[in-house]
């Protein structure tokens, strides 16, 4: 879903784009404009790191997209408080820590779009931690939204529901499974979230701050 974001973005948006381990060789071939940094979010210094990197390249921020995300697994019998840490760290506390790096330099009109997951509201059985990392994002969203609004600083999230990628297909037994319970009948695709996300950062939703739009085709309504 990051790439094909960045790849809608990219059509009028000067980008810095951050990365840890997944290759980026297809997307620096198609975005070779767009400045790059790698970082892992677990450390106290890579929301520095990013926000620098931006400022260096281009001297301004406008639109901060959190899209970065981990995912644990785990039964209520054995919480590895390490893989625990470092889950809330990448989905909840390094949105919070680049903002925070990015606050002295976002002028009024500036907007931040938080990638969460409809799991934060329908929390998956098989994964709570995770469902409650995007819960913690839902309301810090929130709450930055009110303490940011007379800023002029929006903040807004995503919540996609099942998304097929290229990346993470799911069997087709199992999207056969969302597909019942969804008004649609059939799955958001990447371009689906991108679409969102580019219209709460647009001024077309300057009226909009502290809401999570689910893009999820009508998923258990």
């Amino acid at each position: 879903m990051g790439a094909t974001i960045a790849r809608d973005l990219s059509k009028d948006h000067a980008l810095l784009l951050h990365w840890h381990t997944h290759p980026i060789d297809a997307l620096e071939e198609q975005l070779p404009e767009a400045e790059y940094t790698q970082a892992d979010l677990t450390k106290p210094e890579a929301a520095q790191q990013i926000i620098e990197a931006a400022l260096d390249r281009f001297g301004r921020i406008d639109l901060i997209v959190n899209n970065a995300g981990a995912t644990y697994g785990n039964d209520y019998e054995n919480i590895d408080a390490g893989g625990m840490a470092h889950l809330f760290a990448i989905n909840s506390t390094a949105p919070a820590q680049i903002l925070a790096h990015a606050l002295p330099h976002l002028k009024p009109g500036a907007s931040v779009v938080n990638i969460s997951s409809m799991n934060a509201r329908l929390p998956a059985q098989a994964a709570p931690l995770y469902s409650a990392s995007k819960a913690a994002l839902n309301t810090w969203t929130k709450a930055a939204a009110k303490t940011l609004g007379p800023k002029g600083i929006r903040v807004n999230a995503v919540a996609p529901g099942a998304v097929n990628t290229d990346q993470a297909e799911r069997p087709e037994g199992l999207t056969q499974l969302f597909l019942k319970d969804t008004a649609l009948g059939k799955l958001a695709t990447p371009q689906d979230i991108a679409n969102a996300v580019r219209f709460l950062a647009s001024d077309q939703a300057a009226a909009i701050t502290g809401e999570v739009l689910t893009v999820s085709g009508g998923y258990r309504l």
